[in-house]
């Protein structure tokens, strides 16, 4: 049986940017039923920084990234990072998939997928795909995003 960990706040790989913030991450096997794992985590994480406004945007995002790592990246595990910062909160999901890159397609009418990352666009004020390295190789990748608020 695989469980999900989470851990105490902690400093972030994604992005490093000096202000102050707490890390929230979870590690989780790469299964469809992750995405509502991850949704459920996002929640308590935001509701307890008191940051309510920004979790429907934050849920959906979450749920869209890891979806997308359970169907195309082809690993057994993933994390979800929450940063909370002062004035804003930056979500992450990580996995070690180093040859498959997230990209834009275009969804036909009526077609169920293909307008995730478009959605996470939409849904955030920034949004982006950062490398995970270790001293000289790429290890992985971490597709980050900062929801709107509603």
């Amino acid at each position: 049986m695989r469980t999900a960990l989470l851990s105490r706040p902690h400093a972030t790989v994604c992005e490093d940017d000096g202000a102050p913030s707490e890390v929230y991450r979870l590690s989780a096997p790469a299964y469809p039923s992750t995405a509502r794992i991850a949704r459920r985590f996002v929640t308590a994480v935001l509701e307890a920084a008191d940051r309510v406004s920004t979790i429907e945007n934050a849920a959906i995002c979450v749920s869209d990234l890891v979806t997308n790592v359970v169907k195309h990246a082809r690993v057994r595990t993933l994390s979800v990072e929450v940063k909370v910062l002062t004035d804003r909160v930056v979500i992450s999901v990580l996995d070690g998939d180093t040859v498959r890159r997230p990209r834009y397609r275009a969804a036909q009418a009526g077609q169920e997928d293909g307008r995730g990352l478009r959605l996470v666009r939409y849904l955030s004020v920034a949004s982006g795909v950062t490398l995970v390295w270790d001293e000289l190789n790429v290890i992985g990748k971490c597709v980050w995003f900062e929801p709107r608020e509603r």
